[in-house]
């Protein structure tokens, strides 16, 4: 177990609840019930964090968490993001206003149906600098000091913004893309790890992974024969390998890959594997930056 934020410890493979909502993370899912199935599924597996947002859906996610979960058992862990919404077309637009930020929080205290949240990640927009950050944390502190948020993380943010973020608040988890074939945020997987802040990569399996990865490289699928496991479970595995802070959250709508993907926390790869792994994309690079 590693601590998701100073007042609460998870078991490292968690569940990313993104992908429960409709195509493009907008609307109902296809199969209600099944959504359901499979957060109660989760938490029968011994996930005890759970990943989401208010704008997943929008409302869609966070509601059925709530149906499918409350009330909730002491040890789950809920978290989630703010610092977007979502326009009537699905777009995804910023809405970092301490006034948009304080909203986001209650919405999601009420549909959760919880007095307070474990974990709330401030989501950051590249080149959108026109709220100061300290307002945007100031804002999250109030609410802490409130008692609405256990702890403050930061979502897709540079390893400067994350060290100005330190100034303002105490962080205690980050989000960000880091994957098998996505090394860009290994500067800020480093200093967190440094520091013993929780690192969750979001995008743990890629997007659109199988596509842009399985069909052009070997490796990963030789050494999931080897293991008689997925591609999946491997890339998982490796994450849990890479660096001791990590916590994953992959997401599913499937229950069979819900089971798959959480028994990579037993999976052991062979320091060769790891290595063989480790050379695919060095750090700071992805796959496709680097030409491949």
């Amino acid at each position: 177990m590693f601590p998701l934020s100073s007042e609460r410890r998870v078991h490292r493979v968690g569940f990313g609840a993104m992908q429960l909502a409709g195509p493009g993370v907008f609307g109902p899912p296809a199969d209600r019930d099944r959504a359901i199935q499979i957060l109660r599924r989760a938490v029968e597996l011994g996930i005890d964090h759970i990943d989401t947002s208010d704008f997943y859906g929008p409302w869609v996610v966070n509601e059925l968490i709530a149906e499918a979960l409350h009330p909730y058992s002491d040890d789950l862990a809920l978290a989630t993001k703010i610092g977007a919404c979502r326009d009537d077309k699905g777009n995804w637009l910023p809405a970092q206003h301490p006034d948009a930020l304080r909203s986001a929080v209650h919405d999601n205290l009420r549909r959760l149906k919880v007095d307070s949240i474990d974990l709330v990640n401030l989501r950051l927009h590249e080149g959108d600098t026109s709220i100061p950050l300290a307002d945007q944390l100031g804002a999250l502190t109030e609410l802490q000091e409130q008692g609405l948020v256990r702890g403050i993380g930061m979502s897709n943010v540079s390893l400067e913004q994350f060290e100005r973020g330190r100034e303002h608040a105490e962080i205690v988890s980050v989000q960000n893309l880091y994957n098998v074939v996505n090394r860009t945020s290994a500067d800020l997987l480093a200093r967190t790890a440094e520091l013993g802040v929780s690192f969750v990569p979001f995008f743990p399996l890629g997007s659109g992974f199988a596509d842009s990865y399985a069909r052009e490289h070997e490796l990963l699928n030789k050494i999931a024969e080897n293991h008689r496991a997925t591609q999946a479970q491997v890339s998982l595995a490796w994450l849990l390998r890479r660096s001791p802070n990590v916590l994953l959250i992959p997401g599913t709508s499937s229950l069979t890959h819900l089971d798959e993907n959480t028994a990579a926390a037993v999976l052991a790869l062979g320091d060769d594997e790891i290595a063989e792994l480790d050379a695919l994309v060095a750090d700071g690079e992805s796959l496709e930056s680097a030409g491949h």
